[in-house]
Protein backbone atom coordinates (compact mmCIF):
# COMPACT_ATOMS: atom_id res chain seq x y z
CA UNK A 1 0.00 0.00 0.00
CA UNK A 2 1.36 3.41 -0.93
CA UNK A 3 1.73 5.64 2.14
CA UNK A 4 2.30 8.95 0.39
CA UNK A 5 0.27 11.74 2.03
CA UNK A 6 -1.32 9.37 4.56
CA UNK A 7 -1.17 10.08 8.27
CA UNK A 8 0.23 7.57 10.71
CA UNK A 9 -3.28 6.82 11.93
CA UNK A 10 -4.55 6.22 8.40
CA UNK A 11 -1.65 3.85 7.72
CA UNK A 12 -2.50 1.98 10.92
CA UNK A 13 -6.18 1.75 9.94
CA UNK A 14 -5.25 0.24 6.57
CA UNK A 15 -2.89 -2.18 8.31
CA UNK A 16 -5.66 -3.32 10.65
CA UNK A 17 -8.00 -3.97 7.72
CA UNK A 18 -5.33 -5.98 5.92
CA UNK A 19 -4.62 -7.93 9.10
CA UNK A 20 -8.33 -8.77 9.42
CA UNK A 21 -8.38 -9.96 5.82
CA UNK A 22 -5.26 -12.09 6.36
CA UNK A 23 -7.10 -13.85 9.19
CA UNK A 24 -10.13 -14.32 6.93
CA UNK A 25 -7.86 -15.99 4.36
CA UNK A 26 -6.72 -18.49 6.99
CA UNK A 27 -10.31 -19.10 8.06
CA UNK A 28 -11.37 -19.81 4.47
CA UNK A 29 -8.46 -22.21 4.01
CA UNK A 30 -9.75 -24.20 6.98
CA UNK A 31 -13.33 -24.03 5.70
CA UNK A 32 -12.27 -25.44 2.32
CA UNK A 33 -10.05 -28.13 3.84
CA UNK A 34 -12.24 -29.31 6.71
CA UNK A 35 -15.87 -28.34 6.10
CA UNK A 36 -16.79 -27.97 2.42
CA UNK A 37 -18.38 -31.24 1.31
CA UNK A 38 -21.51 -32.72 -0.17
CA UNK A 39 -24.31 -34.37 1.75
CA UNK A 40 -24.90 -31.56 4.25
CA UNK A 41 -27.38 -28.71 4.06
CA UNK A 42 -26.33 -25.11 3.55
CA UNK A 43 -27.76 -24.33 6.98
CA UNK A 44 -25.68 -27.06 8.64
CA UNK A 45 -22.51 -25.87 6.91
CA UNK A 46 -23.32 -22.30 7.95
CA UNK A 47 -23.53 -23.42 11.59
CA UNK A 48 -20.25 -25.34 11.32
CA UNK A 49 -18.51 -22.31 9.81
CA UNK A 50 -19.73 -20.11 12.65
CA UNK A 51 -18.46 -22.59 15.23
CA UNK A 52 -15.08 -22.92 13.50
CA UNK A 53 -14.68 -19.13 13.45
CA UNK A 54 -15.58 -18.90 17.13
CA UNK A 55 -13.35 -21.77 18.26
CA UNK A 56 -10.27 -21.04 16.15
CA UNK A 57 -10.37 -17.25 15.73
CA UNK A 58 -12.63 -15.98 18.51
CA UNK A 59 -15.12 -14.50 16.01
CA UNK A 60 -18.28 -13.62 17.86
CA UNK A 61 -19.62 -10.99 15.48
CA UNK A 62 -20.26 -11.05 11.74
CA UNK A 63 -21.18 -7.61 10.48
CA UNK A 64 -23.45 -9.06 7.78
CA UNK A 65 -25.35 -12.33 7.56
CA UNK A 66 -23.27 -15.39 6.68
CA UNK A 67 -24.09 -16.49 3.14
CA UNK A 68 -23.58 -20.13 2.16
CA UNK A 69 -25.33 -21.03 -1.10
CA UNK A 70 -25.06 -23.87 -3.55
CA UNK A 71 -26.35 -24.80 -6.99
CA UNK A 72 -29.25 -22.62 -8.18
CA UNK A 73 -29.21 -20.70 -4.88
CA UNK A 74 -25.96 -19.06 -6.05
CA UNK A 75 -28.07 -16.95 -8.42
CA UNK A 76 -30.10 -15.38 -5.59
CA UNK A 77 -29.34 -11.77 -4.59
CA UNK A 78 -27.69 -11.21 -1.21
CA UNK A 79 -30.90 -9.76 0.25
CA UNK A 80 -32.89 -12.90 -0.48
CA UNK A 81 -33.00 -16.07 1.62
CA UNK A 82 -33.54 -18.97 -0.77
CA UNK A 83 -34.77 -22.33 0.58
CA UNK A 84 -32.15 -24.46 2.31
CA UNK A 85 -30.79 -27.26 0.13
CA UNK A 86 -28.48 -30.26 0.44
CA UNK A 87 -25.07 -29.72 -1.19
CA UNK A 88 -24.61 -32.19 -4.04
CA UNK A 89 -21.48 -34.14 -5.14
CA UNK A 90 -21.02 -32.00 -8.29
CA UNK A 91 -22.14 -28.68 -6.81
CA UNK A 92 -20.81 -25.15 -6.93
CA UNK A 93 -20.76 -23.38 -3.58
CA UNK A 94 -20.45 -19.73 -2.56
CA UNK A 95 -19.27 -18.63 0.90
CA UNK A 96 -19.54 -14.94 1.83
CA UNK A 97 -18.54 -13.90 5.35
CA UNK A 98 -18.14 -10.59 7.20
CA UNK A 99 -16.17 -11.57 10.32
CA UNK A 100 -15.10 -8.92 12.81
CA UNK A 101 -11.59 -9.39 14.20
CA UNK A 102 -10.91 -7.22 17.25
CA UNK A 103 -13.27 -4.48 16.02
CA UNK A 104 -11.98 -4.55 12.44
CA UNK A 105 -14.13 -5.85 9.64
CA UNK A 106 -13.23 -8.31 6.95
CA UNK A 107 -15.46 -9.07 4.00
CA UNK A 108 -14.37 -12.08 2.07
CA UNK A 109 -16.05 -14.31 -0.48
CA UNK A 110 -14.95 -17.33 -2.46
CA UNK A 111 -16.45 -19.96 -4.73
CA UNK A 112 -15.77 -23.68 -4.40
CA UNK A 113 -16.51 -26.50 -6.83
CA UNK A 114 -17.16 -30.07 -5.79
CA UNK A 115 -16.65 -32.64 -8.52
CA UNK A 116 -15.34 -32.16 -12.03
CA UNK A 117 -18.01 -30.19 -13.90
CA UNK A 118 -15.98 -28.20 -16.47
CA UNK A 119 -18.51 -25.36 -16.70
CA UNK A 120 -18.53 -24.79 -12.94
CA UNK A 121 -14.73 -24.89 -12.86
CA UNK A 122 -14.56 -22.43 -15.75
CA UNK A 123 -16.72 -19.93 -13.88
CA UNK A 124 -14.82 -20.38 -10.62
CA UNK A 125 -11.48 -19.90 -12.37
CA UNK A 126 -12.69 -16.75 -14.16
CA UNK A 127 -13.49 -14.87 -10.95
CA UNK A 128 -10.05 -13.91 -9.66
CA UNK A 129 -8.62 -12.78 -13.02
CA UNK A 130 -11.66 -10.57 -13.62
CA UNK A 131 -11.36 -9.17 -10.08
CA UNK A 132 -7.70 -8.33 -10.76
CA UNK A 133 -8.53 -6.69 -14.09
CA UNK A 134 -11.19 -4.49 -12.48
CA UNK A 135 -8.79 -3.57 -9.68
CA UNK A 136 -6.15 -2.54 -12.23
CA UNK A 137 -8.69 -0.26 -13.92
CA UNK A 138 -9.56 1.29 -10.56
CA UNK A 139 -5.89 1.90 -9.79
CA UNK A 140 -5.61 3.93 -13.00
CA UNK A 141 -8.12 6.39 -11.55
CA UNK A 142 -8.87 5.86 -7.82
CA UNK A 143 -11.00 9.01 -7.81
CA UNK A 144 -13.54 7.52 -10.20
CA UNK A 145 -17.16 7.30 -9.06
CA UNK A 146 -18.82 4.19 -7.71
CA UNK A 147 -20.98 4.09 -10.82
CA UNK A 148 -17.94 4.18 -13.09
CA UNK A 149 -16.35 1.21 -11.35
CA UNK A 150 -19.63 -0.71 -11.40
CA UNK A 151 -19.90 -0.14 -15.15
CA UNK A 152 -16.29 -1.29 -15.60
CA UNK A 153 -17.04 -4.47 -13.63
CA UNK A 154 -20.05 -5.26 -15.84
CA UNK A 155 -18.11 -4.42 -18.99
CA UNK A 156 -15.18 -6.71 -18.17
CA UNK A 157 -17.48 -9.56 -17.13
CA UNK A 158 -19.30 -9.25 -20.46
CA UNK A 159 -16.03 -9.15 -22.41
CA UNK A 160 -15.10 -12.45 -20.78
CA UNK A 161 -18.42 -14.02 -21.69
CA UNK A 162 -20.33 -13.74 -18.39
CA UNK A 163 -23.35 -11.95 -17.00
CA UNK A 164 -22.56 -9.68 -14.05
CA UNK A 165 -24.96 -10.98 -11.43
CA UNK A 166 -25.57 -8.19 -8.91
CA UNK A 167 -26.63 -4.56 -8.66
CA UNK A 168 -23.49 -3.71 -6.68
CA UNK A 169 -19.79 -4.46 -7.18
CA UNK A 170 -18.67 -3.56 -3.67
CA UNK A 171 -19.06 -1.24 -0.71
CA UNK A 172 -17.28 0.45 2.19
CA UNK A 173 -15.50 -1.51 4.92
CA UNK A 174 -13.76 -0.34 8.08
CA UNK A 175 -13.75 -0.49 11.85
CA UNK A 176 -16.95 -1.99 13.23
CA UNK A 177 -19.51 -0.64 12.60
CA UNK A 178 -18.36 1.10 9.45
CA UNK A 179 -19.97 4.22 8.04
CA UNK A 180 -23.58 3.65 7.00
CA UNK A 181 -26.57 5.73 6.00
CA UNK A 182 -29.89 4.02 6.83
CA UNK A 183 -31.83 2.87 3.77
CA UNK A 184 -29.11 4.24 1.46
CA UNK A 185 -28.06 1.64 -1.10
CA UNK A 186 -26.21 4.06 -3.32
CA UNK A 187 -23.70 6.54 -1.92
CA UNK A 188 -21.56 4.04 0.02
CA UNK A 189 -21.69 1.34 -2.65
CA UNK A 190 -20.05 0.60 -5.99
CA UNK A 191 -23.27 0.78 -7.95
CA UNK A 192 -25.34 2.69 -10.47
CA UNK A 193 -26.34 6.22 -9.46
CA UNK A 194 -23.36 6.67 -7.15
CA UNK A 195 -21.77 9.70 -8.77
CA UNK A 196 -19.44 10.46 -5.85
CA UNK A 197 -15.69 9.94 -6.06
CA UNK A 198 -14.47 6.80 -4.34
CA UNK A 199 -11.52 8.87 -3.17
CA UNK A 200 -13.59 11.10 -0.90
CA UNK A 201 -12.81 10.94 2.81
CA UNK A 202 -15.37 9.52 5.18
CA UNK A 203 -17.39 11.39 7.78
CA UNK A 204 -14.55 10.82 10.27
CA UNK A 205 -12.09 12.54 7.94
CA UNK A 206 -10.14 9.38 7.18
CA UNK A 207 -9.53 7.73 3.84
CA UNK A 208 -12.36 5.39 2.93
CA UNK A 209 -11.63 1.77 2.16
CA UNK A 210 -13.58 -0.32 -0.28
CA UNK A 211 -14.41 -3.97 -0.95
CA UNK A 212 -14.59 -5.07 -4.59
CA UNK A 213 -17.08 -7.84 -5.42
CA UNK A 214 -17.26 -9.79 -8.65
CA UNK A 215 -20.49 -11.71 -9.28
CA UNK A 216 -20.60 -13.95 -12.35
CA UNK A 217 -23.69 -15.83 -13.53
CA UNK A 218 -24.07 -18.67 -15.99
CA UNK A 219 -27.81 -18.29 -16.43
CA UNK A 220 -28.01 -20.96 -19.13
CA UNK A 221 -26.74 -23.63 -16.73
CA UNK A 222 -28.32 -22.17 -13.61
CA UNK A 223 -25.49 -21.24 -11.28
CA UNK A 224 -23.21 -18.38 -10.29
CA UNK A 225 -20.00 -17.54 -8.49
CA UNK A 226 -18.60 -14.80 -6.31
CA UNK A 227 -15.21 -13.35 -5.34
CA UNK A 228 -14.59 -10.43 -2.99
CA UNK A 229 -11.85 -8.85 -0.93
CA UNK A 230 -10.20 -5.51 -0.15
CA UNK A 231 -9.74 -3.20 -3.12
CA UNK A 232 -7.87 -0.30 -1.54
CA UNK A 233 -5.25 -2.10 0.57
CA UNK A 234 -2.57 -4.52 -0.65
Amino acid sequence: MASNNLTTEEIERASQLLNAQDKAVLLFEEIERDLVRHGVTEKKLNEEIYQLGLDRYGIKTHWHKRVIRSGPNTLSPFSENPPDRVIQPDDILVVDLGPVFEAWEADFGRTFVLGDDPYKKKLRDALEPIWNTVKARYRENPDMSGEELYDISCEIAKQEGWDFGADIAGHLVGSFPHERIPRDRTSLYITKRNKESMGLSGRDGFKRHWILEIHLHDKERGFGGFYEQLLTVD
